[in-house]
């Protein structure tokens, strides 16, 4: 996903001036250590629930305030650096923006994603 792209469609659409004042992102990306014990990734193997993922986003587009939510999440394997997963909450305030996009996030994350790290 291009983020500048991405956010330009966004400005493009019905609404979105009367309607937008915060966009915030998340760019995941491969880390070259593990959570667990902190030794080194060299791949990481990673297979989203696309159909899960749809189901959060519908869920957190009915938040007050949210305007729009894109989702991307990669699959496939990839390697330390490479981007995975792209979430943009665009809506009113940040007081509205801020705990969707966590809590997409973590969401996402936990429901709709598994992965598999490969250790050097």
């Amino acid at each position: 996903m291009d983020i500048s792209q991405a956010i330009t469609a966004l400005k493009r659409q019905p609404g979105f001036t009367d309607h937008v004042g915060m966009i915030l992102i998340h760019n995941g990306v491969v880390r070259n250590w593990s959570r667990q014990g902190h030794g080194t990734v060299i791949a990481l193997e990673v297979h989203p629930d696309l159909a899960k993922i749809e189901a959060l986003r519908q869920e957190y587009l009915k938040r007050p305030g949210i305007y729009a939510i894109v989702i991307e999440a990669k699959e496939g394997r990839f390697q330390p650096g490479d981007d995975l997963l792209f979430i943009i909450v665009a809506g009113d305030i940040r007081e509205n923006i801020k705990p969707v996009l966590a809590e997409l996030l973590d969401r996402v994350k936990a429901e709709a994603i598994t992965k598999k790290e490969i250790m050097a």
